[in-house]
């Protein structure tokens, strides 16, 4: 092809010039034709591929970075399921009654059923897939302590299981005739009325755009942490799926619910928020102001008293394995340990860099060979601390706080099949809503993964099997390209004066993570939603330079758009639960309200473009499940 076209050789066009129709056709771009088209590919997106190709259906998998580099290998601690390994007592029972009490119960009832009943099936078979988890003496799969759990239940390697998830799905699903597009970037779905068709975006190392057909999507794209400051989250963490599933027409639920991770790293600077594993307190780690004192006694919620240890070695025996001993108050929820953490530091009890101190080394005084014990144990935290901190967390206590982690919010889904509220479009993963309510248990996420990864994939190619293609959009396709190259056209008619996207993205992250953090008041996030406003008009007319090849600047301005999308969804909802539950903390409202209990905020988009928040009840939770929960009080 000749260079001689702007269009051609990857760089700026100027359309006015161009034909009326011309470059922007159907016909000019690379088109793949698929039953089930999956976007993302962690553990929901790989384990969901596997399910649609295992029905027979023809699955196309596309991911924003290379596989294997899915946010899913970050997931250090375990993986929760009830197999009743180490502690005969556990059942799919507790583990239901454990995620709901943590979700502070505006769950989606129906989710944490299934998820605790099918989770120990997709455990085992990831064993017969080849996984290798740690094994008790006795060659059973090991299964250690984690927060809100009331039994050992995390499956685990070390502090790396999700590398071992990706690992053995990759290594299964590379059976499966299941063709991979690595490193593009979807910008809209495609719809035929009211039904999705396929997706449009362009491959990364090109810039060139591309069309997938399928009679059926599943979305896996992951969380949103990248619209805060302080993350553990990825690059690839900017909303895509929902705010892509969002512009479709689907709804979204519970936006509102931002888990904090309570212990991230705070220094140094250059690797502030990287996440440090809950199990480290799940092997015996405390936390301790800088007096010293482990201040989390001071402060445990009525709903735990009597499953929380009041005193150390009481703790201690449970980290251990006592099934007599009750928790150490460092494993009640995320939620509730993140704000102690915060109030600490507010009162000036914090560490030297404004977070607090967590502390695995005061075990070589209950343990022989404690240092090589957390080696063992705690690999990957050894090796992340004395490399990015020169820190030996064998002989020293680290210093950590609270980071945006995960969202328990995302896409609307049923329960059972994750089909969104748009025909043929499916979730699953972190960008679907339901499993978690209000709070997310240490574990729960990667159980989440396969269990209704498992379900999106067959549901999806159920549904490709019932449906024929539907038709493909031209003018939608035209408009989405063009919007998508804007950017270029502005660096390229402004000679160099024009703001880039990275000062936007990084207004955004700094505002999100100030305003509509950890803590919220009414008045500052009324101020953030005024900011959104501004940041989408800056957007509007960021410029990019050069051309579309390896070009960072152009990603960063395509995922504006989903940033800014995800950042006014989790707002608006904020807002309007005017309480304080789970990951949602209102300064102004710290308390549960009763009414606002029994119902989801659910956003949705406008005819004319706007976005619209409502409250919906709840759907009653039938006999049986209620009454499992009051057995396991």
């Amino acid at each position: 092809m000749s260079g001689s076209a702007p269009w051609a050789s990857g760089t700026t066009s100027d359309f006015s010039k161009l034909p009326k129709r011309g470059f922007f056709t159907v016909t000019n771009y690379e088109t793949f034709e698929y039953d089930v088209l999956i976007i993302g590919a962690g553990g929901a997106g790989l384990r969901a591929a596997i399910e649609a190709s295992t029905a027979g259906v023809k699955v196309g998998l596309v991911c924003k970075s290379l596989l294997g580099k899915a946010h899913t290998v970050m997931a250090e601690g375990g993986l929760a399921a009830a197999l009743a390994n180490v502690d005969d007592r556990d059942n799919w029972r507790v583990h239901f009654s454990d995620t709901m009490r943590g979700g502070q119960y505006v769950n989606n009832w129906r989710m944490a059923e299934l998820h605790a009943k099918e989770a120990p099936d997709r455990v085992k078979e990831l064993e017969a897939w080849g996984a290798v988890f740690d094994r008790t003496p006795d060659g059973k799969i090991l299964q250690r302590n984690f927060g809100g759990h009331r039994y050992p239940r995390l499956v685990h390697v070390g502090d790396r299981t999700g590398l071992e998830l990706i690992r053995t799905l990759q290594d299964h699903g590379i059976h499966q005739g299941i063709t991979v597009h690595m490193e593009h970037t979807m910008v809209t779905l495609l719809k035929d009325g009211d039904r999705v068709t396929g997706a449009f975006g362009y491959d990364r190392e090109r810039g060139r755009f591309k069309i997938f057909k399928a009679k059926a999507v599943v979305l896996a794209t992951g969380g949103i942490g990248r619209a805060y400051q302080i993350t553990t989250n990825s690059w690839e963490g900017t909303g895509d799926g929902q705010s892509l599933a969002y512009h479709a027409g689907a709804e979204l639920a519970d936006m509102e619910f931002v888990q904090f991770h309570p212990t991230g790293m705070i220094w140094p600077p250059s690797v502030m928020g990287l996440l440090v594993t809950e199990a480290v307190r799940g092997e015996g780690g405390v936390l301790r102001n800088k007096d010293g004192k482990r201040f989390m006694f001071d402060d445990i919620p009525d709903l735990y008293k009597n499953q929380t240890a009041d005193n150390p070695e009481e703790g201690w025996r449970y980290c251990q394995g006592d099934r007599n001993a009750r928790r150490p108050p460092e494993l009640l929820t995320r939620d509730h340990v993140a704000r102690c953490i915060r109030r600490e530091v507010n009162a000036g009890r914090g560490s030297p860099h404004g977070g607090v101190f967590l502390d695995i080394a005061w075990i070589r005084e209950k343990i022989p060979n404690a240092t090589e014990h957390i080696k063992r144990k705690l690999p990957s935290m050894y090796h992340q601390f004395m490399q990015l901190a020169d820190l030996d967390i064998t002989q020293e206590p680290m210093e950590i706080g609270p980071t945006t982690h995960y969202t328990m919010g995302g896409v609307r889904v049923n329960g059972d099949t994750q089909m969104s509220t748009v025909p043929g479009l499916f979730a699953a993963g972190e960008c679907a809503a339901g499993l978690h309510g209000a709070n997310r248990l240490g574990g729960n996420s990667l159980s989440d993964l396969i269990v209704f990864g498992k379900r999106a994939g067959e549901f999806a190619a159920k549904f490709a099997k019932e449906h024929g293609a539907g038709q493909v959009n031209d003018a939608q396709i035209e408009q989405a390209a063009r919007h998508a190259l804007e950017p270029f056209d502005r660096g390229a008619s402004t000679g160099g004066s024009a703001e880039g996207p990275y000062q936007v993205q990084h207004d955004l992250q700094e505002m999100m993570q100030s305003l509509v953090g950890i803590v919220r008041r009414e008045d500052e996030m009324v101020r953030a939603l005024d900011g959104l406003g501004k940041l989408r008009e800056r957007a509007r007319h960021v410029a990019v330079y050069g051309h579309r090849e390896y070009n960072p600047g152009w990603n960063t301005a395509v995922d504006l758009k989903n940033l800014l999308t995800v950042s006014e969804a989790i707002t608006r909802a904020a807002i309007e639960r005017k309480e304080s539950r789970g990951g949602h903390f209102r300064e102004d409202f710290p308390n549960k309200d009763a009414a606002s209990g029994k119902v989801n905020v659910i956003v949705g988009k406008n005819p004319d473009g706007s976005m619209q928040v409502r409250r919906e009840p709840i759907p009653e939770m039938p006999a049986e499940l209620k009454q499992v929960i009051e057995e396991m009080k």
